[in-house]
């Protein structure tokens, strides 16, 4: 894992190229490389985290063919090992045991049809010396980010925003319809970003570059959700069976990726996903398994209506004889926000990237360079409650319009209560739409027309961009609500928003993070799975708790889902209160000219009264005028703690 960086089609200043390589230097501690091919003003950057080949033979940019082709490589391809014995036999030799040598090898043999034999997690740009092409891909899940900048005549990359702002053809400005979709969503949906000009490639994307300028962009991968004969469920196919491919699926991706030169270790909440990577990767771990989990207090968990992990990640740990180390933490760590912002590049309100920050700075503490991580459990086998909901479309279609909307408006003048109040108002609100509108509605935490209503009068015409419904319409026919659910949850939530979050948050810390829920057999084989083994009775994620059956205690198996969240209301209430103030200010809010100062008021007063439960949208517009000072007012990365 690492960080990468380049520009095509400009010269650079060498002070430039020292700050690309400054901003990148936490993700890649072990090192850094530039290559440059002044013909065609183009430069390559890499900062490395050396967990394969930790040699210096590893060192990137690596070239290849006589310096033919060169690549800038981020992440790890788990199937490097089959792929290099099958180039050995065509003739090619290997100097290096890193996938990085091995992708340079096939793209010799393949080209950029190398792109489809590919079963790992990668952000990478390989220079095409003789073609004067410039390849750049993305992981067809999003687990590892990639960033680029087309200007008139040159073209630059980067595996973070940041790592952009030195070039001086990037000129920065507000993405005012990105904005909205932070505080509609706490995300953005690639390819936009927070900054004009600045475009987040979309998963499973790729990118040909000829003399600086963007030739050609096309998906190499399927809808993420599609499966392939090779692991396809029959219809009639009973449930035991099922599970018991999915335990044997899910065992294998677990091993196919705790390949590694450097210790290794694992999240453990204590739900579900974490326990189930754990249960696997103990069997493959060199010496214990090193787990690692968060705590907050018994009273700030009441506070914000969930259950703590700790108590059940403990129980995890002794039933499969783990070493389990625990950050325990209080309402400082909201201080933290600053800094959350800055490695995120992203406004991106989920207090959550907190708690990776602080659990990947103690597994390095503990010299773990690779965790694993149960992400994307919940997006491809069923995990959330809007899952749940979806068992209602059947009645909502049987009610008439009229008294559907009755319902809704009901539901909004509920004032805000305990969790259960809180999830209530967010299913009722939406009943009155037609049915892609009440799904999309399901991953809003404001309407399309109040997010609107926070912006300035001349701001508002601009805010018309669906991406979710869009989606939607561009689905085939035949698919079940649950399976176009599924399809949004892993192009945009998983990706532009956990994902996100995890990689940020772990390379802030100097550490990978990996992800066995999305090995392409197992997405494949989570796709085809009936509905009516997914949810049943209530139940979410029901054929992955029976897989896991006798491999964990039953009250993990059917603990209800918790968030990997903060007591954000709860600190909204004391150490956030006055930061909250402080950026939500009218003469702030009117210095800034993006939201009008009255509206943002007015949600603040709703909030503060129980008239409306509004956390997480104060607090996406808390981090968009943090991110604004930090990204275009100069302010840069905060002082350290």
């Amino acid at each position: 894992m690492c960080g990468v960086a380049g520009v095509y089609g400009a010269e650079l200043d060498p002070a430039v190229g020292q700050q690309i390589l400054a901003s990148l230097a936490h993700r890649g501690p072990d090192g850094s490389g530039v290559f440059e091919d002044p013909s065609a003003r183009l430069t390559l950057f890499h900062t490395r985290l050396a967990v394969l080949d930790p040699s210096p033979d590893g060192r990137q940019p690596m070239s290849a063919e006589g310096g033919r082709h060169v690549l800038t490589f981020n992440g790890e391809i788990y199937n490097f090992r089959q792929l290099r014995e099958r180039l050995r036999a065509r003739g090619h030799a290997f100097r290096t045991g890193t996938d990085t040598e091995v992708l340079l090898a096939l793209y010799a043999e393949e080209g950029e049809h190398m792109l489809g034999l590919l079963d790992g997690i990668f952000a990478f740009a390989l220079w095409d010396r003789p073609q004067r092409r410039l390849l750049l891909a993305r992981d067809p899940s999003g687990v590892k980010p990639l960033y680029t900048l087309a200007s008139a005549d040159a073209f630059a990359f980067a595996s973070e925003l940041k790592a952009l702002l030195p070039l001086p053809f990037l000129h920065p400005a507000l993405d005012l319809q990105a904005l909205a979709h932070y505080a509609r969503y706490l995300w953005c949906p690639s390819p936009r970003s927070p900054m004009r000009g600045v475009d987040k490639m979309r998963p499973g994307e790729a990118i040909l570059v000829h003399e600086g300028r963007v030739e050609r962009r096309w998906s190499f991968a399927p809808e993420p959700a599609d499966h392939g004969p090779d692991m396809a469920v029959r219809p009639d196919e009973r449930a035991g069976p099922i599970a018991q491919r999915v335990r044997d699926a899910l065992a294998a991706a677990v091993e196919r990726q705790m390949v590694a030169d450097v210790p290794l270790g694992a999240f453990l909440s204590g739900g579900l996903d974490s326990s189930a990577i754990a249960a696997f990767a103990r069997r493959h771990a060199s010496g214990r398994l090193q787990c690692f989990t968060i705590d907050f207090s018994a009273e700030l968990a009441r506070a914000e209506g969930v259950t703590r992990d700790l108590p059940f990640a403990e129980r995890v740990a002794r039933h499969l004889d783990v070493d389990l180390h625990v950050v325990r933490v209080g309402p400082e760590i909201a201080a933290e926000l600053p800094r959350m912002i800055w490695h995120l590049d992203e406004p991106q309100a989920d207090l959550a990237g907190l708690n990776v920050l602080l659990i990947s700075r103690l597994a390095r503490q503990h010299g773990i360079k690779v965790l694993l991580s149960g992400a994307g459990g919940d997006d491809i086998f069923s995990g959330y409650r809007r899952h749940r909901a979806l068992a209602l479309e059947p009645l909502w279609s049987r009610i008439p319009a009229a008294l559907r909307r009755h319902i809704a408006a009901l539901a909004e003048a509920l004032p805000a209560g305990p969790a259960p109040l809180r999830r209530a108002h967010k299913l009722l609100t939406h009943v009155g739409l037609d049915p892609d509108a009440r799904l999309a509605g399901y991953f809003e935490w404001q309407s399309a027309e109040r997010i609107r209503a926070l912006f300035r009068p001349e701001h508002r015409p601009t805010l018309t961009d669906e991406p979710l419904l869009d989606a939607l319409a561009a689905m085939p026919a035949g698919l079940s609500p649950l399976q176009r659910a599924l399809r949004l949850e892993q192009r945009y939530f998983l990706a532009e928003h956990n994902l996100n979050y995890t990689d940020k948050m772990s390379m802030a810390a100097g550490v990978e993070t990996r992800v066995p829920f999305l090995d392409p057999a197992l997405i494949r084989l989570a796709a085809g799975v009936p509905d009516r083994h997914r949810v049943r009775a209530g139940q979410t994620k029901w054929i992955l708790k029976q897989a896991m059956r006798g491999l964990l205690p039953p009250e993990i198996l059917h603990r209800p889902k918790t968030g990997f969240g903060v007591p954000l209301r709860a600190w909204l209430r004391g150490p956030l209160r006055p930061l909250l103030h402080d950026l939500l200010a009218p003469a702030a809010i009117a210095r800034r000219g993006v939201f009008e100062p009255h509206a943002v008021a007015r949600l603040l007063a709703d909030h503060e009264s129980g008239r409306g439960d509004h956390a997480y949208s104060l607090l996406a517009l808390i981090c968009v005028e943090i991110w604004c000072r930090q990204f275009l007012d100069g302010q840069g990365r905060p002082t350290p703690a």
